[in-house]
């Protein structure tokens, strides 16, 4: 998640991502029964407040959306770096793409059933071979894989209109009968990956392009096109918002397809208020921006706290804090926020990268050349 040459408005925008994906997951964690449990009802249609409703569907797939977006932007960068130094591409970023994978997979059995890494790092494959490419290209996998998307998700939502979703149940309580579970489970957990790797296709290029094009230069050209991508996420959003409130046949619709046009909106909005202002960042752009340089760090981080204090096994307050949804999953939202950017602030005054970044760059780099030892002269 991390990019080789720095762009503040990328780190800033990364941050948000970030924040904002845990504003979707705050839910899932804070469901009294786990978060399985949650999508079940999300797909059977178990009542939510209206006021719930608007709150999940401030963050709902937008910030996924943007976070899959920017992953390509940084692919673009390291794309870039590769060619600057000569480095044959993909070459070792097929190693960086197997350690993602790695850390996904244990973020997932010990963590959080709902991970995003595994299927950033399959996509992350498929894209290496084509991030080179001709515009032409990219536009054409662009348009072929979002059609098929569009398709399967479609497909998706007429098949499962009305069908009666498998009751959910509470969590295992101890931390070892979780890991069990989604152990048994990955099949059922990771069948997500049919919707995140063709959309993360697309979105991952898309974003490639996006930088190619200077989209985020202060420039005519990149707030012509800042200019489209806000006018497609002002056409969704309302779009977006009754998807939201239209029941749970329109659940992969409203998260899958729709939410990614109002992720391009916020790319757009973002990035325009960044470059037109004049004073210098405040401490709240200043904290996104450290979240976004340590935005994997943050990302597992997040989750783990999140599962502690939401879990039976840890302080159990999705249990015990049921009745005093949804303001209370606000207060976990904010809190977790809080101490990320506090911590991802903290550690960048002592080193470059954050913990998880530093580690995934020690794997992946190449080993240094060896120093020749002088024979007897």
């Amino acid at each position: 998640m991390a990019d080789t040459r720095r762009i503040p408005v990328l780190d800033l925008l990364r941050g948000i991502a970030i924040v904002g994906t845990f504003a979707s997951n705050a839910w899932l964690f804070a469901h009294p029964c786990g978060p399985a449990a949650w999508l079940v009802d999300s797909l059977d249609g178990t009542a939510a407040s209206p006021v719930e409703t608007f709150l999940r569907f401030l963050a709902n797939g937008k910030f996924l959306a943007l976070l899959t977006l920017l992953f390509g932007v940084g692919m673009e960068l390291q794309f870039r770096s590769a060619a600057r130094r000569g480095v044959r591409w993909p070459g070792r970023y097929l190693v960086r793409a197997a350690v993602l994978f790695v850390e996904g997979l244990l973020h997932y059995v010990f963590v959080f059933e709902f991970d995003v890494l595994i299927a950033y790092a399959v996509t992350s494959v498929i894209v290496a071979f084509l991030i080179g490419r001709s515009d032409r290209v990219a536009t054409a996998w662009i348009a072929g894989v979002g059609a098929l998307h569009v398709l399967v998700v479609g497909a998706l939502t007429v098949a499962l209109a009305g069908a009666p979703a498998e009751p959910g149940g509470p969590q295992p309580g101890s931390y070892l009968g979780q890991v069990g579970v989604r152990l048994d489970q990955f099949g059922l957990y990771r069948a997500e990956l049919v919707l995140i790797v063709p959309s993360g296709i697309a979105m991952f290029l898309l974003g490639a392009r996006l930088l190619r094009a200077r989209a985020v230069a202060a420039s005519e050209a990149g707030a012509r096109i800042r200019r489209r991508l806000m006018a497609i996420g002002a056409v969704a959003l309302p779009v977006n918002l009754a998807t939201s409130f239209a029941g749970p046949d329109w659940f992969l619709l409203d998260r899958y397809v729709v939410a990614p046009l109002v992720a391009l909106g916020l790319f757009g909005l973002v990035t325009t208020l960044v470059l037109r202002a004049r004073r210098e960042p405040g401490p709240v752009q200043r904290g996104m921006t450290a979240v976004g340089r340590t935005a994997l760090s943050c990302y597992v981080l997040q989750n783990l706290v999140a599962a502690v204090l939401c879990a039976s096994w840890g302080f159990g307050l999705a249990g015990t804090l049921a009745d005093a949804r949804p303001w209370w999953v606000v207060g976990l939202w904010a809190g977790v926020c809080g101490l990320f950017t506090l911590l991802a602030t903290l550690w960048l005054r002592r080193f470059e990268r954050g913990p998880l970044e530093i580690v995934l760059h020690r794997l992946y780099r190449p080993a240094p050349a060896a120093t020749p030892v002088a024979g007897p002269g």
